[in-house]
């Protein structure tokens, strides 16, 4: 049997990941973040030790419930990753010094926090378990989709090279106009504007509905499938 964590201290990490987040929104806002910019980061400071504190508590309850083996599939699970990535950029701005922009994009890291609020959720582990169950469809989805975007792209800049070359300089260029175009996002920002680009471009819409429809529909049955297991107290 699984030793589990005390239900109080769960809670506070909970309540304490809910408050980090807040933060973090707060902090975006130029006038709080200079007149309170001290508190933040003491702040900061403090939550990142108590969760260092609990990712080593959660290892050694691992451990205790089944030795090493215990110890690696919670230090490679998806949230033992979780809880490595939440803490991890704040002890590489002490270690490393590196370019600013960079350590704000790893201040991104943060949001990870609030996936752990899933830790317990019933609803959570059996939609990953929804998903491991079609994990090699969704392999060849991914795989189909990739092989649609080169396509896409090696065609568009064949017809849109000439008339548009600033735009559609390189295959490479083209990726991000057929990525767009078969997620049916469309932004606009570059479009056919050729009699043959502009039919092709209508094509690939079409096929994109289906690329985008495969997964979800995947990923949709395999969930149902696992939820009308449980009713039935087949897992």
């Amino acid at each position: 049997m699984a030793v589990k964590s005390p239900i109080l201290f769960d809670k506070f990490i909970y309540l304490l990941i809910i408050v980090n987040v807040v933060a973090m929104i707060m902090e975006s806002h130029v006038s709080i973040r200079d007149s309170y910019g001290d508190i933040f980061q003491f702040f900061e400071a403090v939550s990142i030790y108590i969760f260092s504190f609990e990712y080593l508590y959660r290892v050694r309850l691992a451990y205790i419930d089944n030795r090493m083996k215990g110890v690696s599939k919670y230090v490679f699970s998806a949230i033992g990753l979780i809880d490595l990535i939440s803490i991890l950029p704040f002890y590489l701005n002490q270690i490393i010094k590196v370019d600013g922009r960079f350590l704000r994009i790893l201040r991104l890291f943060r949001l990870t926090r609030i996936f752990k609020l899933g830790r317990d959720s019933s609803s959570l582990k059996l939609f990953v378990k929804a998903l491991r169950g079609v994990k090699n469809e969704l392999k060849f989805t991914l795989f189909l989709s990739a092989l649609a975007i080169l396509f896409s792209a090696s065609a568009i800049y064949y017809l849109e090279n000439e008339a548009q070359p600033e735009k559609f300089s390189s295959i490479t260029e083209a990726i991000w106009w057929a990525t767009v175009s078969l997620a049916t996002v469309g932004y606009g920002d570059v479009y056919p504007v050729t009699v043959g680009g502009k039919i092709f471009a209508s094509f690939i819409s079409l096929i994109g509905i289906g690329i985008v429809a495969i997964p979800t529909g995947i990923i949709s049955a395999s969930f149902v499938e696992e939820i009308h297991a449980v009713r039935r107290g087949d897992k």
